[in-house]
């Protein structure tokens, strides 16, 4: 099989509420099969899906690292989201061609659903109502955060002060069994983190998201010591080598690095090991549709402690979509399809840049048995 064709697809509908990418590729063969993925910009596409055109499918680890290592500079997180997106199409295609979910490509399934919190949950009426539906509903966890001013003027002593009123509240609601979480939206200073986590801890979260700002992941250095609550971090970060020493070194607890953002399904399984090495729990973002269905699938095959975010009550399926993820009773759960089990629908997007040809040679050396190296 060889690559002939990758096309590009802005849904009508954009996610609005966070710069992440909506972008739908599909990478097509001589085989007449094609595989569906998710991210990226136009730009950043058309570069990587440049490289692929006459390459076989199949080899996706090769591709991965001809993508992530070809031209001068390193891969930065915007080409992450092109190249995760080309990446999830790969495997999908990958499983069309062997009639098989790719979960079982991955080893397969370590466990029946994957357990999800929900970011966002619709208000039923107070706090406590509304944390006590969500576990109601099969969620693992409630999740709230550090309060929005609807000013814009963000009083850090004072919002601390809320979100412990706030915990007490959902604490009381749901029960010492129940779980619940707190997104600190990497808002607060490294003191008034420390104090805000010491304040929390005797409700026992089931972790504290984003304590710091993400710029310098080394400042967990001086966190990790003054707290005990379990950290999560990872959401705005992208392949292993952001997040591994922080792994490494047991700074945090859980990572929330995501799909595409790392740079797709075949980075994220590496990322799953590193974790399972150390000890350390996933709790991956929400992003597209087509991404939590691909995540299902990694999550799904791995032996680490595994939760995924989903926001609102439930994910969402948009019109360029017939199918992804499958959601009840608060779970994700494994879908018995070819590749991803994702169908997509191109009437519901729009058609923005289409690849046949590679436009030129790109400069790279392989070492004598045929593997990539740096140029």
């Amino acid at each position: 099989m060889k690559i002939t064709r990758i096309r590009i697809y802005r849904p009508k509908r954009l996610n609005r509420t966070f710069n992440q990418s909506d972008m739908v590729v599909t990478v097509e063969t001589d085989a007449g099969l094609m595989g569906i993925g998710e991210g990226g910009t136009r730009d950043t596409l058309e570069q990587c899906a440049d490289m692929l055109i006459g390459e076989d499918p199949g080899r996706i680890q090769h591709l991965w690292q001809m993508l992530y290592r070809g031209w001068f500079y390193p891969a930065g997180r915007e080409k992450l989201h092109a190249l995760g997106a080309l990446d999830l199409a790969l495997w999908d295609l990958k499983g069309k061609a062997l009639d098989a979910p790719v979960y079982d490509l991955l080893g397969g399934l370590t466990r029946d659903y994957v357990e999800c919190y929900s970011t966002g949950y619709p208000r039923q009426g107070s706090l406590a109502e509304t944390a006590q539906a969500c576990i109601k509903a099969g969620f693992r966890a409630f999740r709230t955060s550090v309060g929005d001013s609807p000013d814009g003027v963000f009083d850090a002593r004072r919002q601390i002060d809320l979100a412990v009123e706030k915990c007490q509240v959902i604490r009381d609601a749901i029960g010492d069994r129940g779980e619940w979480s707190i997104d600190f939206h990497t808002r607060l200073d490294l003191a008034d983190a420390v104090r805000l986590c010491g304040l929390l801890e005797p409700l026992n979260p089931l972790f504290v998201e984003d304590p710091l700002r993400s710029e310098n992941p080394g400042a967990l250095v001086a966190l990790r010591p003054q707290v005990k609550a379990p950290i999560a971090v990872g959401e705005q970060f992208g392949d292993r080598w952001d997040i591994n020493e922080l792994i490494e070194n047991h700074l945090i607890d859980y990572t929330r690095v995501t799909l595409p953002n790392v740079g797709g399904i075949t980075e994220m399984v590496k990322i799953a090991a590193l974790c399972e090495t150390h000890y350390v729990g996933m709790i991956p973002h929400f992003t597209g549709p087509i991404s939590v269905a691909a995540l299902v699938h990694v999550m799904g095959s791995q032996p680490v402690p595994a939760l995924m975010e989903i926001g609102g009550a439930a994910p969402k399926l948009p019109a360029h979509l017939k199918q992804a993820s499958t959601f009840r009773d608060g779970k994700l759960w494994p879908v018995d399809l070819p590749g991803l089990g994702v169908e997509f629908d191109p009437s519901g997007a729009d058609l923005i840049s289409e690849i046949t040809e590679r436009s030129a040679p790109i400069p790279m050396y392989r070492r004598p048995d045929g593997s990539i190296t740096n140029w």
